[in-house]
């Protein structure tokens, strides 16, 4: 459960959610669910693609959302010129070969090790070992010129994932004190070294960097179970030749759309409700010959954004007293990462927005319900409950925990920030067959929703 000292400022926001009869009046004269099925249209449309993050389509999407904030009177940010805040991508290509030899040991691409950043070439240098390679544990350690060894992972941490944030971090202390390269010694029980060899070895599309980076610097995982490896390559001045061919990686420009709608109240507008959603979805199937290869992203996520320039149609005509923030984030379906840039690049203090009103899903099979991922999180539930019913749906909590989708959409990313977020969803009771018929499918076209229910739930939204 997500607790923050902010809840405090949720008593004063539930004060101007909950619903009137005369704010549901509001709410349904303004909604023109015409408007909704052309707003879907355009964005799940073919001429669209897809979406795919990089893609010409995905930034033709970007201007059209932009295109509707300013009509509405959503303002522009500073360093969100024209509604965009650059992200800044990077795009890797899988080695095609990789060896790394000391003494009489010569250890192989994907049976024995990945390469996760580095160019090709041939490097030759003794070892220096640095345990899990915390601050900590490069103090006093001269690294310059030499292939740093460290295990992967943190002392204490058990999530089999998180070796991977942590090995950045890594990198980034290698390359800062002059290191040739940084081999990490992998012996997670969690996921089997098969499982990520399937994942890690495959094109991956990664947060890059407004800075200039040396992504010379080699970065290898080395699988080692039985700590057979480790046993050698602690041992200072241990000589190790690492050779990488086929490497490629290539920046990429995508964008975030944000803007605010300023509150009324002179104190109350510092705080900000974040309402986002993402409106990238994966593109179209390559390779194959089928009558139809978009998977055009109706309700994952048009919907969704569609949602959001409602809710900026409403507020700029009825601004509330606290501010509004309006973000559409790209590469959602590529690991959050629009989110996570924001997160680490916020146009407005963090510790100025109070909550997170993220919208996003993989369909409904119940259009009596919405569901709001993430309620009893926070103390928001009654207002999600009331807003629901005002126009005769009801608010139900995931019913499906063990899917984890708490983590898997972009409130994820504000919730780590301290934010009380949740996810609206359309209805679903169940990952049955009816959501996956479309989740992630062709069939996910705009011709196959029911926009009587996507009016209900947009109002409720």
């Amino acid at each position: 459960m997500i607790l923050h000292h902010r809840f405090l400022y949720i008593a004063g926001l539930l004060l101007f959610c909950l619903p009137s009869f005369a704010q549901v009046s509001e709410v349904t004269s303004g909604i023109d669910k015409n408007a909704l099925e052309a707003h879907i249209r355009f964005l799940a449309s073919d001429e669209l693609k897809g979406r795919d993050t990089g893609s010409p389509e995905l930034d033709i999407a970007a201007r059209y959302i932009a295109a509707q904030l300013a009509r509405y009177g959503v303002q522009e940010l500073d360093g969100a010129e024209g509604y965009f805040q650059n992200v800044h991508l990077l795009k890797q290509k899988p080695a095609e070969e990789a060896n790394l030899s000391y003494a009489n040991q010569s250890l192989s691409l994907l049976e024995d090790l990945l390469v996760l950043q580095g160019k090709d070439g041939t490097l030759s240098a003794n070892t220096v070992y640095v345990n899990f390679g915390t601050s900590e544990d490069f103090e006093g350690k001269d690294i310059q010129g030499k292939i740093v060894i460290a295990k992967s992972g943190l002392p204490g941490e058990s999530s089999g994932t998180s070796f991977l944030g942590a090995g950045q971090e890594k990198l980034q202390r290698v390359q800062e004190k002059g290191g040739k390269a940084l081999v990490e010694l992998y012996k997670s029980t969690q996921i089997p070294w098969n499982l990520l060899v399937r994942y890690l070895n495959s094109e991956q599309l990664t947060l890059g960097s407004d800075k200039p980076q040396d992504r010379a610097v080699p970065y290898l995982l080395l699988n080692d179970p039985e700590n057979k490896h480790i046993q050698a390559l602690e041992a200072a001045n241990t000589e190790t030749k690492i050779t990488i061919a086929g490497k490629e990686d290539g920046d990429i420009l995508s964008r975030n759309v944000v803007g605010i709608i300023e509150g009324t109240d002179a104190q109350l507008k510092d705080e900000y409700l974040l309402i986002s959603a993402h409106y990238d979805h994966v593109g179209m199937e390559e390779g194959k010959n089928l009558p139809d290869s978009i998977y055009n992203g109706a309700r994952d996520n048009a919907l969704g954004v569609t949602a959001l320039m409602s809710a900026a149609q409403y507020f700029g005509k009825h601004p509330p007293k606290r501010s509004v923030l309006f973000l559409a984030v790209t590469a959602e379906e590529k690991g959050l990462l629009g989110s996570q840039w924001y997160a680490a690049h916020p146009l407005i203090p963090m510790n100025q927005v109070i909550f997170n009103l993220n919208t996003d899903g993989a369909g409904y099979n119940d259009t009596t319900v919405v569901t709001v991922i993430g309620l009893g999180r926070t103390s928001a539930d009654e207002a999600f409950s009331e807003a629901a019913q005002s126009v005769g749906l009801n608010a139900i909590p995931d019913p499906v925990p063990e899917q984890n989708l708490f983590d898997r959409s972009d409130n994820v990313n504000f919730a780590k920030q301290g934010i009380p977020s949740v996810t609206f969803a359309p209805g679903f009771t169940a990952f049955d067959a009816e959501i996956m018929k479309y989740y992630h499918q062709l069939a996910d076209e705009a011709t196959s929703l029911n926009f009587n229910y996507v009016e209900k739930l947009t109002e409720a939204f």
